[in-house]
């Protein structure tokens, strides 16, 4: 596994050798019946990663299955990560949870989840977002949307030089938005540690093979320069 040089921007306690190596980073995107069987499926594909994200108001259910699905992530040795929901996250005893900017603070997150839990922030196409979620003791940093989003169609777009910039701050990076294997493999080139990634797995026939293909980017072999 990479590890990140010395940096002011470096987040404590949490340090890059903390989490799964690099790799796909899978994202949940509301109910569906099959839920578990999904995600199973992309773990054996080989997703290092799992966010629960489920926009209902449905807390009973959301409760369930996000127990349902730390109990499979532990099977599988991969944090799950709660969207948005820190009371959540605090309450099923999640690995963290990803803020976006409407999301509260770094700071009450780590508040209440501990100095040990995985804190994600959105920085959309912000490097100076970036700098400060960093400064203030956020885990990973969050670019996108990269290329045009079924899940969110009106993100603002991130250039891929975000990527080259904060190359040097000591934390994990993840590209997001409209990301596929035929374009996945420019942003592992650029540097990014993980592809965050919803339809191009989960709407997918075969999710298991889905996941095979972008957990491939990840070979020095397979990765060009864009």
């Amino acid at each position: 596994m990479r590890k990140p040089a010395s940096s002011a921007f470096a987040s404590e306690p949490m340090t890059f050798s903390s989490f799964p190596g690099r790799g796909l980073y899978v994202i949940t995107d509301g109910p569906r019946p099959d839920l578990l069987d999904a995600v199973e499926q992309a773990l054996k594909g080989g997703a290092r990663l799992v966010q629960y994200r489920d926009k209902t108001r449905e807390p009973a259910r959301r409760s369930l299955e996000a127990r349902a699905l730390l109990a499979l992530c532990r099977k599988y040795a991969a944090p799950l990560i709660i969207n948005d929901d820190i009371a959540l996250a605090r309450a099923t005893g999640a690995d963290g949870v990803h803020l976006g900017e409407a999301d509260g603070s770094i700071v009450n997150a780590r508040e209440v989840l501990g100095p040990r839990a995985i804190i994600g922030v959105s920085c959309y196409d912000s490097l100076e977002r970036a700098q400060q979620a960093a400064l203030q003791g956020a885990s990973y940093i969050a670019f996108g949307a990269f290329y045009a989003s079924p899940t969110k169609p009106l993100a603002r777009r991130a250039s891929v030089d975000l990527l080259r910039h904060s190359a040097t701050w000591g934390i994990p990076r993840v590209a997001i938005g409209g990301i596929t294997p035929d374009n996945g493999s420019s942003l592992v080139a650029a540097g990014a540690d993980y592809l965050a990634v919803i339809s191009a797995v989960f709407a997918t026939p075969d999710i298991r093979a889905a996941a095979q293909h972008f957990t491939q980017l990840f070979s020095s072999d397979r990765a060009v320069s864009p």
